[in-house]
């Protein structure tokens, strides 16, 4: 019975661990938003896939990450989206919960990712 108690334990905490702590948005929803420059992205794909290709305007999380909170909003409640390389990845949190520990409070993550941007024949930005 401890066995399975500790087992249930482990796969509740494994559950949560990668449970999705912030909304998602849709490339539709994103788009206008990217348009009229009510958004700002967190790619949080590294810095080689950022200089490959990244949506337009979005910050390189892992060249940026000491000094990121000067590359935000001063407005907490301004909408920042984080995204990764796809669905499966988890990697967006670093730069969502990078921001909420900044102070703000409108985190979306990008669910399709970078995969699912270009899939759609979005356009993207070389870096530089």
């Amino acid at each position: 019975m401890k066995i399975l108690f500790a087992l249930a334990l482990a796969l509740t905490m494994t559950a949560s661990v990668y449970a999705t702590e912030y909304p998602d948005i849709t490339i539709k929803e994103l788009k206008p938003l990217i348009a009229s420059k009510k958004v700002t992205l967190i790619d949080v794909n590294g810095t080689e896939s950022w200089q490959e290709g990244h949506i337009p305007g979005a910050i390189d999380f892992v060249s940026n990450r000491e000094k990121i909170a000067s590359s935000l909003p001063k407005d907490k409640n301004a909408l920042i989206v984080a995204y990764c390389g796809n669905p499966r990845c988890k990697a967006y949190l670093q730069g969502a919960s990078t921001a909420e520990k900044l102070g703000y409070k409108n985190i979306k993550h990008l669910t399709a990712g970078i995969s699912g941007w270009k899939d759609a024949g979005e356009k993207t930005e070389k870096g530089k």
